[in-house]
């Protein structure tokens, strides 16, 4: 009977997996002073409490990009995605990411759902990913359009929301700066009989 395997934890990647996720790039001739600079993309998979693969997760807008995915230790491979994958989904839900896309080429990511990305898809990629050659997988996980004109739809009435409160705020301010006014000027006019009742006891005084 086999030793079982390492229990796996995915882990937002730190400054202290450097060493090893520059050694993973290298080996896989990934650009390592690229990728360095943009750590706090990364997610590794740990086994038995060391590093044993790493996934690239890039957020623009509500697009989100899986990259330079690589595994020091490929036995762990498709269960490590599998932890990816969850945390991936959550990911996106707190981010509001309406559509992944990766360039990954393991099946994993078809099983999950990813297609080969269409011209009409292709034009929603987010400019700054159009220069990266290479074949796109992408998968919707809400629909633009039908948020996006639902968003259309409400913009006037949200505005309209808007503008009244704003009308409010301004009124509200308005009433406030009368208020103080004529309280000072209450307080002037009081400073002003009190300064002429003793300018004038004075007087006879005299």
């Amino acid at each position: 009977m086999g030793m079982p395997s390492p229990a796996l934890n995915v882990r937002r990647a730190t400054v202290d997996d450097l060493p090893v996720l520059r050694s993973l790039w290298s080996q896989s001739q990934l650009p390592a002073d690229e990728l360095e600079s943009r750590l706090t993309e990364f997610h590794v998979v740990e086994s038995g409490g060391e590093v044993a693969g790493a996934l690239g997760v890039q957020v623009v807008r509500q697009h989100a990009r899986l990259h330079s995915e690589d595994y020091l230790d490929f036995a762990v491979a498709d269960d490590a995605r599998k932890l990816f994958w969850e945390r991936i989904q959550k990911l996106a839900a707190n981010l509001g990411v309406f559509r992944l896309w990766t360039q990954e080429t393991s099946p994993f990511w078809t099983h999950w759902g990813f297609q080969p990305a269409n011209a009409e898809t292709l034009a929603r990629l987010p400019e700054e990913w159009k220069d990266l050659t290479g074949r796109w997988l992408t998968l919707e996980l809400k629909d633009e359009v039908a948020i996006n004109a639902v968003l259309q739809k409400q913009m006037p009435s949200l505005m309209e929301s808007e503008q009244q409160q704003t009308a409010r705020v301004a009124a509200r301010a308005r009433l406030l700066n009368v208020v103080i006014a004529v309280f000072f000027f209450f307080i002037a006019a009081v400073l002003f009989v009190v300064a002429g009742f003793l300018w004038h006891r004075l007087r006879t005084q005299q």
